[in-house]
């Protein structure tokens, strides 16, 4: 069968046979191979992996089942299985998360990205032994946690000799979301299918011959079946015409040859295929308590003599045989089968919660609370997809209407968590369409809110729901009601909700019943009034920046709200303190919103090298962890790096950003941009440009406008709009502003004031506005400092004393040129050669040569870590850490990771960088 399957495949088995071989080279990759059942995929793979063993290479396999779809990381298990040699060499954090994943420790998994982690480094330390093949065979029916870590491995391995391949009948979200090359296996033409058929069934009559063609449509496995099923029943099975799907009539051929089988025989067929990969042992146990006579190994025997499974294990020898018996069976005798495997299986609480489900027609709160419990096992190990699916068959299962609504939210906040919106509002409507209690309608609030994608800010609905999470705290629930405030908070954040909603979800913050110093209601307070209560923020936000911390959550939502309070050196800091602990729990969806975080103090910091190096690492992470709005909020910030240091790609990147958050309205994202567009513009003295982009963010009727953001732009404006006879507006602006800068200790606020006041001010009476503005810039904030430096020398030059502007636009452009702000230290040369001093542009840094990851492995390796410390610190395998350091050595002009140091100098790892 193999041999014909690929006869007219020459083009596919020599793409996966140079996959293989380069991946035994040294080079890994991954791709997945999609077509219709019976199309010739395994035979592909088959012949890959026979070449693959032959030339040394060691050939792995995990098989999806259906019946383990909702099992979490059943799929993995097979595979961790077959190299369970290695699991005690992984590091102790990576080794006990496997474990737990699989199923092999009682431990709670932390984030389902170390169990990648440790899945990455279990299978390229054995590629290091020998090149090793991993195939996934029927991955359409892989349970969702093993997907994702092995979509998380494939991404890694470009330096591994490690090839991935997986199998599966169509490209679902799961597969799809990987990125992966995909090899699509289509119909086989005419011509060879006509060589099939006649290998198979010579002598055929022109018009069976003809018919025969035209039903099996290409497909090798039909070319195959079919004709046995026209010999032994006649065709009334295969060519029976009518609207059947080949897969259809493909299975009625084999439920055709299974009904002429005998009782025990049917049974322990329909009993395996509901087992997924159980044992022959399970299935004769529970073969023999639902016929009620002892079933044996030799039932299996006529099975194997109509070719419907293999002598050897007594596997299906194709997966449509196994839906087959699915199909071909009544309702009453699955459930009969589901029963019996239930009672015969010890020891497996999920596998029997699933089979007693499957075997329950009515409701019935003992198999529901046994998959509540499944569920909860479930999320330990990291399996939200299979927590879900049991919840939602527990709440169909629940009699009493509280427990069931429980059950239904439960099931649609995970939907929410996982991505799938649609289900979240399935299950949320079947939930109100109960008695909810106070706390439940809180719940479905959030869900609710939630749904919206947290961009559009509804005010009445907002500002409800942070009043309903502060009546839910008081009832005893704090933690909830602490969810909720924070999805009502961050509603006012991607939106603009108003003023009314602003200080209703304000004051709900000022009454939550937790204690002052709770870091989540420091950071909450500081995001829903970040001027209007300025001062108890600020001072909050210190207090717990002094305390040491274990909470790297909570560090990076206070580093969050220190950005939201104007305060980005506070931000850096909180967020350096988070980054090593989410890298070293897995947490990359939050490890890739705290690079976020660390990536825009950078970029208001002036720190364009630490900022690009944060923004590529936190763009990578966002876009494997589904986070649309954080990858868009990195291309906005990108975009404002790419300004500072006059790169012109700077509007390639806001265009992107305002392409990613158009669709959903994300405020943040579109303040950013035009500030970016804004900047670029400034610096390169299109004045009226800059104005019009900057204006947008201070208009309340423009999109782009953001109340608190628009703080880090003000003497930006105010610079543009003197410049381009536009004083008056910004003037005005100053004005509004002005209440809200007498209230608050905002640095980016009173910052842009003080210069701004100076930009505004009558010529003769400006000087001490900008000595003021130069002397009232916090220490930890250099580029602002520059930035004051360069109006002053400005101002100086104009006013002809050259001496004294040459002192101001020496030490600015020194601070732009350490920083990288290369827009505005030219900007300081020009002014310097306008006063009379040269000022030759300065040669880029050997660094600058290298990529931002060439840069993050070249800063660690000069720390003293290894290979795989590297790796481990930036999710990747050892030899990808080498890759990197053998590109970039000629570019630093170094041989030996001993020289990186000296090289590096005062450049350090982004954390450190953009806190000093």
């Amino acid at each position: 069968m193999h041999r014909r399957a690929l006869l007219g495949r020459d083009t596919e088995r020599r793409t996966l046979a140079a996959l293989v071989e380069q991946g035994a080279a040294g080079s890994g990759g991954a791709t997945v191979i999609t077509g219709a059942p019976g199309i010739g995929k395994s035979a592909l793979v088959a012949e890959a992996a026979g070449a693959a063993a032959r030339g040394g290479a060691r050939v792995i396999t995990a098989v999806g089942v259906q019946s383990e779809e909702d099992l979490p990381c059943a799929g993995l298990h097979q595979l961790v299985h077959q190299l369970r040699d290695g699991i005690d060499d992984l590091p102790g954090r990576q080794r006990t998360a496997l474990l737990a994943a699989v199923g092999l420790v009682d431990e709670a998994v932390p984030d389902l990205y170390l169990v990648g982690l440790a899945a990455l480094t279990l299978l390229t330390d054995a590629a290091a032994k020998a090149p090793l093949l991993v195939v996934v065979e029927d991955a359409h029916w892989m349970d969702r946690a093993s997907l994702d870590v092995l979509g998380f491995v494939a991404r890694r391995i470009e330096s591994d000799p490690l090839v991935l391949v997986a199998v599966t009948r169509r490209l679902d979200d799961r597969l799809s979301s990987a990125g992966l090359p995909v090899l699509h296996l289509g119909p086989l033409t005419d011509e060879v299918s006509g060589e099939v058929l006649d290998a198979v069934a010579p002598g055929l009559g022109q018009q069976v011959r003809r018919r025969l063609l035209e039903e099996a449509a290409g497909n090798p496995l039909a070319l195959t079946e079919l004709p046995v099923a026209l010999q032994s029943v006649g065709g009334a099975y295969a060519l029976n015409p009518g609207p059947l799907p080949l897969t259809a009539r493909l299975e009625r051929t084999f439920t055709a040859r299974v009904s002429r089988l005998p009782a025990d025989t049917r049974a322990v067929l329909l009993l395996s295929a509901l087992n997924g990969d159980g044992t022959m042992d399970e299935c004769l146990a529970a073969a023999t308590r639902m016929l009620g006579t002892a079933v044996d190994a030799g039932a299996f025997e006529a099975a194997i003599g109509a070719g419907l499974v293999e002598a050897q294990g007594a596997a299906f020898k194709h997966p449509l045989i196994r839906s087959a018996m699915h199909h071909a069976a009544t309702a009453a005798e699955r459930q009969a089968a589901h029963a019996a495997l239930a009672a015969a299986l010890h020891g497996q609480p999920d596998r029997q919660a699933w089979h007693r489900a499957a075997a329950t027609a009515g409701l019935d709160e003992r198999v529901a609370r046994d998959l509540d419990s499944t569920a909860g096992r479930a999320l330990r190990r990291g399996g939200v997809a299979a927590a879900l699916a049991a919840l939602r068959r527990a709440a169909e299962l629940t009699k009493d209407p509280s427990v069931r609504a429980d059950r239904l939210l439960r099931a649609a906040e995970l939907a929410l968590e996982s991505g799938q919106g649609d289900v979240a509002t399935h299950l949320l409507t079947q939930a109100r369409s109960l008695e909810l209690s106070v706390r439940d309608r809180g719940r479905a609030a959030w869900v609710s809110i939630a749904l919206a994608e947290g961009t559009r800010g509804e005010g009445a609905a907002t500002a409800e729901l942070a009043e309903l999470a502060v009546e839910i705290a008081a009832g005893g629930e704090s933690t909830l009601g602490l969810r909720m405030l924070w999805s009502a908070v961050l509603q006012c954040f991607w939106g603009e909700p108003g003023p009314a909603a602003l200080e209703r979800v304000a004051a709900a913050a000022d009454r939550m019943p937790v204690p002052a110093d709770n870091a989540d209601l420091v950071a909450l307070r500081a995001y829903s009034a970040p001027v209007e209560r300025a001062e108890g923020v600020m001072e909050g936000l210190a207090g717990q920046l002094e305390r040491s911390s274990e909470n790297a959550e909570g560090d990076q939502l206070l580093g969050a709200a220190a950005v939201t309070v104007g305060a980005p050196a506070l931000a850096s800091r909180f967020t350096a303190r988070s980054l090593d602990a989410l890298r070293a729990q897995g947490r990359l969806s939050m490890l890739a919103r705290a690079l976020c975080v660390q990536a825009g103090s950078a970029a208001r910091l002036g720190d364009v090298r630490a900022g690009s190096l944060a923004a590529e690492e936190a763009a990578s992470l966002a876009r494997e962890t589904g986070q649309p709005l954080v990858h868009a909020m990195v291309n906005a910030i990108r975009a404002q790096l790419a300004a500072v240091s006059g790169d012109p790609a700077a509007e390639a990147w806001a265009a992107e950003a305002e392409r990613e958050a158009l669709p959903s309205g994300g405020r943040p994202v579109l303040a950013i941009m035009q500030m970016a567009r804004g900047q670029a513009a400034l610096c390169q003295g299109r004045y009226g440009d800059a104005f019009g982009h900057l204006h947008r963010v201070f208009d309340p009727a423009d999109p782009a406008f953001h109340s608190w953001l628009r703080f880090y732009a003000v003497a930006e404006l105010v610079e543009a709009a003197v410049r381009s006879e536009s004083a008056e507006v910004a003037r005005d602006i100053v004005r509004e502003l002005t209440p809200l800068g007498e209230s608050t200790s905002s640095p980016a606020l009173l910052c842009g004031l003080r210069l701004g006041r100076a930009l505004l001010s009558p010529q003769d009476a400006a000087e001490p506005l900008y000595r003021a503005a130069l002397d009232a810039v916090p220490t930890d904030w250099p580029f602002e400092g520059a930035r004051a430096r360069l109006a002053l020398g400005e101002w100086l030059r104009r006013h002809r004393r050259p001496a004294e502007s040459r002192v101001a636009l020496r030490a600015a452009r020194e601070i732009f040129d350490a920083l990288g702000a290369s827009a505005w230290a030219e900007r300081a040369r020009q002014e310097l050669r306008a006063a009379g001093a040269s000022s030759p542009r300065q040669d880029p840094a050997a660094v600058d040569r290298l990529t931002s990851t060439e840069l993050h492995v070249a800063q660690l390796a000069a720390q003293g870590l290894t290979n795989r410390e590297i790796g481990e610190r930036l999710y990747v395998s050892p030899r990808t850490v080498s890759t990197h350091l053998q590109r970039m050595f000629p570019k630093l002009g170094v041989t030996s990771r001993g020289e990186l140091a000296a090289v590096l100098g005062a450049t350090t790892t982004y954390p450190e960088g953009a806190a000093s």
